[in-house]
């Protein structure tokens, strides 16, 4: 453990940052799973309804540096295509 105070305050900063990247990750995960839920079950209208707020979670995870912004276009990206694909 670290015994200057700024070493001491990097950890725990650190620490903090750690925990709401990984919120941001999971929420967006959570997201992705169920766009991909519903497009398993073939219900096009609303995987369409819910692809708005699953990408609003995906910028937020880019925006706050949880993911990096090319992982957050791909994974927009897949999502599009899949949901297009569907109700063609």
């Amino acid at each position: 453990m670290a015994n200057i105070k700024q070493a001491i305050k990097r950890v725990g900063v650190n620490q903090k940052k750690r925990a709401e990247n990984t919120d941001f990750k999971s929420e967006m995960r959570t997201h992705i799973k169920e766009v991909e839920r519903l497009i398993a079950a073939n219900e096009a209208e609303k995987a369409k309804a819910a692809l708005p707020t699953t990408f609003k979670k995906i910028d937020k995870a880019v925006q706050k540096g949880g993911v990096h912004k090319n992982n957050g276009n791909r994974q927009k990206s897949r999502l599009s295509k899949l949901v297009n694909e569907l109700s063609a």
